[in-house]
């Protein structure tokens, strides 16, 4: 039996798809410790809330 997804689950699928070519691409650009670093660093900034704040010197 197969269920239909729900528009949330519809919009968390293309997310992960997207989030799956970015991460392709940065690996083929600058390898794995670049991409692994720079998700780790974004998932860091999302868990203390500094996502879209503009940081200014």
């Amino acid at each position: 039996m197969q269920t239909e997804l729900t528009p949330e689950d519809k919009s968390k699928d293309e997310f992960f798809e997207r989030l799956a070519e970015l991460s392709e691409e940065m690996v083929a650009k600058h390898g794995k410790d670049f991409s692994m670093g720079a998700l780790v660093l974004a998932a860091r900034w999302i868990a203390e809330n500094r996502v879209g704040r503009l940081k200014t010197n």
